[in-house]
């Protein structure tokens, strides 16, 4: 059976970094990962924050998109 383990070290391994500002305060974390199995398959799986609500992920989720989103060349508006 699978237990639910921190991922902190887990992400320093894979090289997640973010440049954090000046007095700015990191409040809630979502995390998405890809998951690749012993027989290849692939998946999804998501971890978050203690206390987020549903809507507040879904919220990080969306708002995520469009960020990455707004940083493809290809979805960039030409004039």
């Amino acid at each position: 059976m699978s237990e639910s383990v921190p991922i902190g070290d887990l992400l320093n391994s894979l090289g997640v970094t973010y440049q954090q500002e000046d007095g700015a305060l990191i409040s809630d974390a979502l995390v998405i990962l890809k998951v690749i199995r012993e027989d290849g398959a692939v998946s999804l799986r998501l971890g978050w924050s203690d206390g987020m609500s549903w809507i507040e992920r879904i919220g990080m989720l969306r708002t995520a998109e469009h960020i990455e989103l707004a940083d493809l060349p290809d979805s960039q508006p030409t004039d």
